[in-house]
């Protein structure tokens, strides 16, 4: 059993939003919708949470209301083994959403996610600190990320 799962708080888009994440990641899965009760938080039989796994990542989504909108302050990274990679994720996860810099989204319900090619943590780990500035040039003038550029860098 997974020991810490990421709880997610979504204005009344908690379903829909688990169902978008799944259909993005190749072993997406609704896992358990729980409903609302009579006296619950809110109407009865309306989605309280959704309990889902993407990518061997087991998130809960839950219906909290609009007091805390989701911040860059947190993000999920997704390591791409290739450009088709990178791109499929972007163009998924961006739609609807906002493209930011240096392989940074925000995705149609403002989750933030990083779309990174696996080699970046090793092009940008400092044993080679000409190399490693010379990614971070590059990354720095880009939206997408271009995995080619950067190891060439």
């Amino acid at each position: 059993m997974q020991g810490i799962t990421p709880f997610l708080w979504f204005d009344g888009q908690a379903e829909e939003a688990a169902r978008f994440y799944v259909s993005v990641f190749p072993d997406g899965r609704i896992e358990r919708i729980v409903r609302c009760g009579e006296g619950g938080p809110g109407p009865a039989g309306s989605v309280l949470t959704v309990a889902f796994t993407v990518a061997g990542q087991r998130f809960t989504a839950l219906n909290g209301g609009p007091q805390f909108p989701f911040t860059e302050a947190v993000s999920f990274v997704v390591t791409c083994d290739s450009q088709a990679e990178i791109d499929a994720y972007w163009a998924a996860l961006s739609e609807g959403g906002a493209p930011g810099r240096c392989g940074w989204l925000k995705d149609r319900y403002g989750l933030s996610w990083q779309i990174v090619p696996a080699g970046l943590p090793e092009w940008l780990d400092g044993s080679d600190p000409a190399r490693a500035g010379r990614v971070m040039a590059a990354l720095m003038t880009m939206d997408k990320l271009d995995a080619a550029r950067l190891a060439a860098a």
